[in-house]
């Protein structure tokens, strides 16, 4: 009998010590509030009310935000006040510091010290840092969930659709599909997105946020063909770095912007013009060049976007898609461009200049003079512009977008 008895109160020990901490607090630590306000763009405030048998020492908030990364990452703040049995006190997150973009998620939970050492950890609770300003309509289809304000249901079916387009073109072309859901914002101009942004630039008109998995853009219905080439450019960036994520990638900026322009369609005709031009004078970039940022020189930009096309649409209409989606993956282990090349195509950076130069000489391509041409200038302008901002602006690994404020006042 002894024996049993002794077997059962060391079993009631070992229950003990396996209950988690949040469990533990019977001493009277209690929360009488838990709330969150949010102030877009420009902060979240975390409010708590927590009472105690003794003096309410410490409070701290603990916070994840969903987002890629490359260990799982614990933030927290602490909340001042002077310690008592009752407190009523407030962590405020400052974007000033470190911003989120719209619809971004995050995960958060307190935990509350009092002077007896009692101890208490709230449940986890999730809040979406929304923009507020605006009364969203809001459409979802398997992976993808788009929002707008301005506009009716017929403008956002058709954007949901050029998403559903661009997503097949980014699968065709490389193989690669989105990795959990893709948030899309529409605002209805690129002057009410840099109202998105604590410190937007006046170029700015579209933005991907990648390791969010959420895009922004301006495009209001009288823009919608804009948008549409605007909403596959962006997705194909999300999805890319989704399938290169990796400490050890560095993606070559030709290719980069190469699969995002060659998902919107055919090439500007404006771009295809510049490249025939420097076909002709045999002035062309070398993609070794290229592999670099683009210069900030507007002529030179065009060129530059216009040629990544080219290259990466010689790639993939020589090569097809498993080439394409092998490339990328090699990439991502931490290879060389260099050294991806070799291993998939049989050729280097070098290699692949020569052959895709060889192959303009001998194909030229045709313009087609239907397309709007001052758009595309304005359009090609503000990559330029943003291009000379863009190491002091590569916070968050956005990745700029056009500028459709021309296109917009027409």
């Amino acid at each position: 009998m002894i024996k049993r008895i002794i077997a059962f109160c060391l079993s009631l020990l070992f229950m003990f010590l396996l209950v988690p901490a949040s469990t533990l607090a019977d001493s009277g630590i209690s929360v009488v509030n838990s709330s969150v306000e949010l102030n877009f763009p420009h902060q979240i405030t975390f409010h708590l009310v927590s009472e105690s048998d003794a003096n309410i020492t410490g409070a701290r908030l603990h916070y994840q935000v969903d987002k890629m990364n490359y260990a799982n990452v614990t933030s927290e703040g602490w909340a001042n006040f002077v310690p008592a049995k009752r407190v009523d006190t407030t962590w405020e997150w400052n974007m000033a510091y470190s911003s989120l973009p719209p619809g971004a998620a995050v995960t958060y939970w307190w935990t509350i010290e009092d002077a007896d050492g009692d101890y208490l950890e709230t449940s986890p609770a999730m809040v979406c840092f929304n923009d507020t300003r605006y009364e969203w309509q809001s459409l979802t289809e398997d992976n993808l969930s788009l929002f707008w304000y301005e506009g009716s249901e017929s403008f956002g079916r058709e954007l949901m659709a050029a998403c559903h387009q661009g997503l097949a073109r980014i699968h065709q072309n490389t193989g690669a599909y989105p990795h959990g859901n893709i948030k899309v914002y529409i605002y209805d101009s690129a002057a009410a997105l840099q109202g998105a942004m604590l410190y937007p630039q006046e170029w700015l008109g579209g933005v991907a946020f990648s390791q969010f998995g959420i895009v922004a853009l301006g495009a209001s219905p009288e823009n919608l063909e804009w948008g549409k080439r605007t909403i596959a450019h962006e997705l194909t960036h999300v999805v890319v770095h989704q399938l290169t994520f990796s400490p050890y990638c560095d993606l070559p900026t030709w290719l980069d912007e190469g699969l995002a322009m060659y998902s919107e369609g055919r090439l500007d005709p404006f771009l295809q013009l510049r490249l025939n031009q420097a076909i002709s004078s045999d002035e062309l970039i070398s993609v070794r060049t290229l592999s670099s940022p683009f210069p900030a020189d507007i002529d030179m930009a065009y060129l530059s976007y216009a040629e990544s096309y080219s290259v990466v649409q010689y790639l993939i209409s020589n090569y097809g898609q498993y080439d394409m989606l092998q490339f990328l993956g090699v990439l991502k282990q931490g290879s060389t461009c260099d050294q991806a090349l070799s291993r998939v195509y049989g050729f280097d950076v070098d290699g692949l200049d020569s052959q895709w130069q060889e192959s303009l000489s001998t194909s030229p391509v045709k313009t087609d003079d239907s397309y709007p041409y001052p758009v595309l200038i304005a359009t090609v302008a503000a990559l330029a512009t943003a291009l000379a901002l863009a190491g002091a602006l590569a916070l968050e690994d956005w990745s700029w977008r056009r500028m459709s404020r021309k296109r917009e006042k027409k």
